[in-house]
């Protein structure tokens, strides 16, 4: 069993991360940049090393200094939690050749899936569904014979991108050779590569997720699905579990799909594939190969631990359920509160001069925040999350609509109204939404 586990991580992730540790009777090592000293799961950890300045590139992102802290400290395994060097294959070569577990997938499946067009041709092969689109790279010379074969409107996108950059629309012929050429030039400037692939614009799809676990033996089990359809600029700002868009059959079908696949792949620990759900049918578009922002709902929907889950896969433990005895059990929300303006989504760092989270039957808050606490400038602006759970989707608004009311972050500007305003807003209420709804929403559009 894995004995002491330094956690790569900053904010809520490495505080839930750290619970799990603390549960499970591992020793835990805290890092942190100088902005981070005094963040929660520093003061909580059993150790705790500062790796370098505020900078991501010299602290959080610095491989040598990571590894120099587990050295120190003598920690035998690191956990990464979610962004930062979660997804990073050279992390986690690195680690394996100092003989410390990387708490996360082979480096081997992170490649696989990090490059967009590979994790395309992996998803065919494994008979999971995909998107019509380009067999590889699209090049400006080749870029309309490839669009005239899937039919417009089409989708450029980078193959090393993620969060929306790199990423453009082109509805016609005209529009496309513009949209080639800016997507390359996004991607470029953002991940280093210019390399974009091309795909079929759907109109109005749901963002549906499957969540799986898997041994690295063969064994690989699926946790149902999440809808992260409510985004802005392709941020995830509500989750649910289960969606309001599937049924028993349906979920159950796609995620036995991703499940079989996983066992296919030998995939170790937690991973999520993604989809876009439009008119009954599933379009893979990509894989997440780390805990997601949003696993707490299927948390609440399942009683299971991902991270105990997570630990005991890299410890060589196995899963701790089979898929038989998983029980899909009501419906759970999860709320990003983040330190922004509530309608231009500008970040607000400074310090939070009162918190007061709420409580009660079914409520989880995962933060590392608490009056006094400064939100630096440096990282992203997630303060928390807010998860509610309820025995229908009806109860679980209800709570929600109670514990937002609850909630008590002064100081700085949150998305707290945000969510005060959506959770009585009749498409909402009633599941009515796809991925455009919420910018369409802000920017005044009623139509939808």
């Amino acid at each position: 069993m894995i004995s002491k586990i330094l956690i790569a991580n900053r904010g809520e992730i490495a505080l839930r991360v750290l619970r799990a540790c603390k549960e499970l009777g591992i020793a835990t090592v805290a890092v942190h940049s100088t902005a981070n000293s005094d963040a929660m799961h520093v003061r909580l950890a059993d150790e705790s090393v500062c790796i370098g300045p505020p900078p991501s590139r010299d602290s959080y992102l610095n491989i040598h200094q990571i590894v120099a802290a587990c050295e120190i400290t003598g920690a035998d395994a690191v956990h990464p939690g979610y962004g930062f060097l979660s997804e990073n294959a050279k992390f986690a070569d690195i680690l394996e050749a100092h003989g410390i577990t990387f708490i996360g997938p082979t480096a081997e499946h992170i490649r696989l899936m990090g490059d967009k067009i590979t994790a395309k041709k992996t998803a065919v092969e494994l008979g999971i569904p995909v998107v019509p689109g380009s067999p590889g790279e699209v090049l400006p010379e080749n870029a309309l014979e490839i669009a005239r074969e899937i039919g417009f409107p089409v989708l450029i996108k980078a193959t090393a991108g993620g969060g929306g950059r790199g990423m453009k629309v082109a509805k016609t012929e005209a529009e496309l050779e513009e949209a080639v050429s800016t997507a390359r030039s996004e991607a470029l400037a953002a991940f280093g590569n210019d390399a974009v692939y091309m795909e079929k614009y759907l109109g109005k799809p749901r963002h549906i997720e499957i969540q799986v676990v898997g041994d690295g033996e063969g064994n690989a089990i699926h946790l149902g699905e999440r809808d992260c359809s409510l985004q802005r600029r392709h941020q995830k700002v509500w989750e649910e579990a289960n969606s309001p868009a599937l049924d028993v059959e349906q979920r159950m079908k796609i995620g036995q799909i991703c499940a079989d696949a996983m066992k296919k792949m030998k995939y170790r620990g937690a991973g999520t594939v993604e989809f876009l759900y439009e008119n009954g049918e599933f379009y893979f578009i990509e894989m997440n190969t780390r805990l997601q922002v949003e696993h707490p709902i299927t948390e609440a929907i399942t009683n299971i631990d991902l991270v105990h889950e997570q630990i005991r896969v890299a410890s060589g433990n196995g899963l701790s359920v089979t898929q038989e005895e998983i029980q899909f059990q009501g419906h759970a929300i999860e709320c990003r509160i983040n330190a922004e303006d509530p309608r231009t989504f500008v970040p607000s760092p400074g310090t939070i001069t009162h918190f007061h989270a709420p409580g009660g039957l079914g409520v989880r808050v995962d933060s590392g925040a608490y009056a006094g606490y400064k939100i630096p400038p440096y990282y992203d602006s997630l303060i928390g999350k807010l998860i509610v759970h309820g025995r229908t989707r009806a109860e679980c608004m209800m709570r929600l609509r109670r514990v937002l009311d609850e909630f008590v972050v002064d100081g700085i500007k949150t998305t707290l109204p945000l969510f005060q305003e959506l959770v009585d807003n009749p498409d909402i209420l009633s599941g009515n939404y796809d991925i455009h709804w919420l910018e369409n929403h802000l920017a005044g559009d009623k139509s939808h």
